[in-house]
């Protein structure tokens, strides 16, 4: 398991579901079969970055960028090298407009993550090329409980970017 960082111990009952560990499986194949993002040492990056107990901010994306070298674990992050994607540039517009920050040099949120924003998103893994190709995979199960137990704390601020959006909004 390559979730770390107090994470086991807060999804401790999920990661140790039927459905978590056939997930697993499947996602385990993919990477031997076919290309799939991000690398798989990335695949639970999010979380590692971060602690639960420090999560301020949510930031939930569709699935990971498709490209090669783009997705690296953080959702809407990519290597500081890469041009920041469409859906990126969007985002730090908004920051720029709203609350008149500077706009940022490339994509790496990395920082992000460890001033506590969990970047996920809905989906954890992509196969190349082929955007939301891996969202009948039981990840949203994951994802959800994510949330749910995130929901536990006070304060913690949720934003949801993507078509899918809105299968987020009961909780």
């Amino acid at each position: 398991m390559l979730l770390e960082n107090g994470w086991k111990n807060f999804l401790n009952d999920e990661i140790h579901k039927e459905y978590f560990i056939k997930l697993l499986k499947k996602v385990s194949l993919e990477y031997k079969s076919k290309t799939v993002f991000p690398n798989f040492e990335n695949i639970f990056r999010a979380f590692n970055l971060v602690k639960p107990s420090e999560v301020k901010v949510v930031i939930i994306g569709q699935d990971p960028y498709h490209g090669i070298n783009q997705a690296t674990g953080l959702a809407f992050s990519v290597c500081p090298k890469c041009n920041i994607p469409p859906s990126l540039k969007n985002i730090y517009k908004e920051l720029v407009d709203d609350i008149g920050c500077k706009y940022p040099k490339n994509g790496d949120l990395t920082q992000w993550a460890k001033e506590g924003v969990l970047l996920i998103n809905a989906v954890l893994t992509v196969e190349q090329g082929k955007a939301n190709s891996h969202k009948d995979f039981g990840w949203q199960k994951f994802t959800d409980a994510v949330i749910k137990n995130s929901l536990m704390k006070k304060n913690i601020w949720f934003l949801y970017y993507g078509v899918d959006r809105h299968k987020k909004k009961n909780f």
